[in-house]
């Protein structure tokens, strides 16, 4: 059974996409091959002319954290880690001693989604509180392209309004390519192209003023 199957789908640098469909419909997968994370039977990915496909893993790897921003939807934070710890993770891996331009702009990153950085385990603030230092996080290295595997699926309505307006705010102000898989209509109303996903295929569903 093919979960995929795509003659193509190109993405303007800047653009703001957003894909749904049915549960179980292959979007999550579509993002995980987008971002290199899994690899398909056949075809390419390029990203800027670069197949990403072709790369060594270490290579991947170094594309994924200079290029992409991934929020998933189950915010995969650290716990006992504070909320700054967690921005800055992703920086530990790059640096012995993190550089202070990186631990400023963690923090202004903190303050613009509305968590205090303080030393309270992450694991002690509200989901919605959360999913914010996760999305701060993928946007440490300021990438230019931010992807989001329904990044307010598990919030309430007011937290689900705040993150799909921060997502989209923070996407457009550094000019980064967003996608989205999002069931939220709240959500995709603010994207400029959506994407409808159904047995393994795209189509293209709705062309959005975005907020």
């Amino acid at each position: 059974m093919r979960v995929l199957n795509l003659d193509c789908l190109c993405v303007d640098g800047g653009e703001l996409v957003g894909v749904t469909g049915p549960s179980g419909s292959g979007k999550t997968s579509l993002l995980h091959v987008l971002a290199g994370l899994e690899r398909p039977q056949r075809g390419v990915v390029l990203w800027d002319g670069v197949d990403i496909l072709s790369l060594p893993e270490a290579d991947r790897d170094h594309w994924r954290r200079r290029t992409l921003g991934f929020v998933f939807q189950d915010f995969h934070l650290f716990s006992g880690l504070s909320a700054l710890d967690n921005v800055l993770l992703p920086a530990t891996f790059e640096h012995a001693v993190i550089p202070g331009r990186l631990r400023q702009r963690a923090r202004e990153l903190l303050s613009e989604v509305r968590v205090p950085e303080g030393r309270t385990p992450v694991e002690r603030l509200s989901r919605g509180e959360m999913q914010r230092v996760a999305l701060a996080r993928a946007l440490l290295f300021a990438p230019p392209v931010v992807m989001a595997d329904e990044p307010t699926a598990s919030l309430d309505a007011e937290s689900a309004r705040l993150v799909g307006g921060l997502l989209v705010a923070m996407a457009r102000g550094a000019g980064s390519t967003a996608l989205v898989v999002t069931h939220d209509p709240g959500l995709l109303a603010r994207l400029e192209m959506t994407y409808l996903l159904g047995e393994g295929r795209l189509a293209s569903a709705a062309v959005t003023a975005a907020l």
